[in-house]
């Protein structure tokens, strides 16, 4: 029970802005003898959730543009949201991705995108994500 929690944990902390890598944690507690279901499951759950606070923060983050110690300047704002906008809310499907997924969760809140289309797209993306390691693993 204790390794399915530090997979939750390990999958949450992958979807912040934090730098982390679950599929490690997947993969070992695979090679351990862990239920592949169970596991994508609960790696899904995790790095989903962790997700949804990219999101919140997006929803919230521009309040706070006119502060000083606000990072994102104008400029960077505009082009993230063409980018949004040009690609469209379907982008979310690559959430999953290593590089750009937590910016693509983060815009989506500041882009208002409703809650129940995000998870929805977010969480089939990263599902597959997690299926295909378990997959990936069965070879080895």
């Amino acid at each position: 029970m204790i390794s399915y929690l530090i997979l939750f944990g390990a999958s949450f902390l992958a979807a912040t802005i934090l730098p982390f890598y679950s599929e490690i944690f997947l993969f070992a507690l695979l090679n351990d003898g862990g239920d592949p279901f169970l596991l994508v499951l609960v790696a899904t759950l995790g790095n989903t959730l962790g997700a949804v606070v990219n999101w919140l923060l997006g929803r919230y983050l521009l309040h706070f543009q006119d502060r000083r110690w606000f990072y994102f300047n104008q400029d960077q704002i505009n082009k993230a949201q063409s980018w949004f906008q040009r690609y469209g809310f379907w982008s979310l499907l690559l959430a999953w991705m290593p590089i750009g997924g937590d910016a693509l969760t983060l815009i989506a809140g500041i882009m208002k995108v409703k809650l129940w289309l995000f998870l929805v797209l977010v969480a089939s993306g990263k599902a597959l994500r997690y299926i295909s390691i378990v997959y990936l693993a069965s070879w080895f």
